[in-house]
């Protein structure tokens, strides 16, 4: 062809010392334009009916192909492929310069080409999230992993094909320098591992609320990789972690809350121990108009006087047999509230327990679950449970035990 252009262009009456130089530019400009045409060709018409077909079909792996650009890197392959095929024609002459164009044009599709993969290795990190059974997977862990060994690969073939070489001696090469790659890629080896951990053990997935207090981390795991975890707390800032951390280190996963359908509140209150007695007539007259505390009462007293009885107990002394307290009355009042309560949930555990007394008082702990794991919310039902504890207690003739205060030690001194 190149001869062809130089006696076209001799016919035109072109110096002859200049027909084969313009016959070659001539070419060139030519194979320009061919590949510029099957690019546009490749982009605007064939992407685009491809595009078309993704849309109109019902699986979803093809859509996320072309989101991911798999077509659009997959079609600088066609200009690629035209120009490897003009090269002969253009280097006709120079063997050394159709060599290299040659090889750099090789090397270019292999570049392309690894660029294709990890575009469909992408896609396959964003269909396993549409599916129930690979979303709670470390899938991009194991991508990322591929990319890595992807990558060695294409490097080793692009260079073997530039400098006309067998790719074993590359391959040899990277066997005398394992050390060095061990350091380099450190992390990435030590990721890869723990991710393996990870997913046989189910220790983490996306979405699973951890708490790592020696990383700063306490919130929800937006991303797990090869290398990195990241999490973003609940102030909005972003902690990341290092994979093999989770399997080195510990940390608290609050998965299981999440998965029983309830959120745990503990919370105990004090109770001052010189307001603690035994009840009587009017108190527990007064105990029996309580709707929750009735059933209570009742059975209580029948249970008591009862065993009295059978005991041959002389109740003329209160300390004499069993008798109700204020605290016990209180306690049992407790559980039958929160029974009754709309937001407890009442299939996990529930208790109102007695803690050791101490310095501070008698503790009454409360500990039942919230059916609402929402964090405002619990925080809301949280407070308004004790916010009812604390005012009910004086109708027990109870009191909080808490230090004294300015104002107490102020009173205290007016008083006197």
């Amino acid at each position: 062809m190149l001869d062809a252009i130089s006696s076209a262009l001799a016919d035109l009456g072109i110096n002859a010392q200049f027909t084969g130089f313009l016959a070659r530019i001539f070419l060139f400009v030519t194979i320009v334009i061919l590949c510029w045409v099957a690019n546009t060709i490749a982009k605007r018409i064939l992407l685009r009916i491809v595009a078309s077909f993704a849309g109109r079909t019902r699986t979803q792996w093809d859509d996320t192909l072309v989101e991911k650009k798999t077509f659009h890197r997959l079609a600088h392959i066609v200009p690629a492929i035209v120009f490897y095929l003009m090269v002969p024609m253009l280097c006709a002459g120079y063997p050394y310069a159709e060599t290299m164009l040659l090889r750099l044009t090789v090397g270019y599709t292999i570049f392309l080409g690894t660029l294709v993969i990890f575009s469909v290795l992408n896609s396959v990190v964003s269909i396993s999230h549409q599916y129930e059974k690979t979303r709670d997977k470390p899938i991009k862990s194991y991508v990322q992993a591929v990319k890595i060994f992807v990558f060695l690969v294409a490097g080793i073939f692009i260079l073997t094909t530039l400098l006309n070489r067998s790719p074993w001696i590359f391959v040899s090469g990277l066997g005398a320098m394992t050390a060095v790659l061990m350091l380099v890629f450190k992390d990435a080896i030590l990721g890869f591992v723990a991710s393996i951990q990870i997913a046989t053990l189910d220790m983490v997935r996306e979405g699973d609320w951890i708490e790592m207090s020696q990383y700063g981390a306490d919130g929800d795991v937006i991303d797990v990789s090869l290398t990195t975890i990241k999490v973003q707390n609940w102030d909005k800032t972003i902690t990341t972690i290092p994979t093999y951390a989770l399997i080195s280190s510990s940390f608290r996963n609050w998965r299981g809350m999440s998965e029983s359908g309830g959120r745990r509140i503990k919370r105990s209150i004090q109770i001052d121990m010189a307001t603690v007695r035994f009840c009587d007539s009017d108190m527990i007259e007064k105990f029996r108009q309580i709707k929750f505390l009735k059933p209570y009462v009742e059975a209580k007293e029948k249970e008591l006087k009862e065993w009295n009885s059978s005991q041959g107990i002389d109740d003329s002394q209160p300390v004499n047999g069993r008798r109700m307290t204020n605290l016990g009355t209180f306690r049992a009042y407790l559980i039958a509230y929160l029974k009754h309560h709309p937001k407890i949930h009442q299939s996990l555990t529930f208790l109102v327990r007695q803690l050791p007394p101490s310095q501070n008082g008698i503790p009454v702990e409360v500990y039942v679950f919230s059916n609402d794991q929402v964090w405002a919310n619990y925080e809301a039902i949280q407070a308004d449970i004790f916010d009812h504890i604390l005012a009910v207690l004086p109708e027990f003739g109870l009191a909080p035990f808490q230090l004294p205060s300015g104002r107490d030690v102020k009173e205290l001194k007016l008083s006197a």
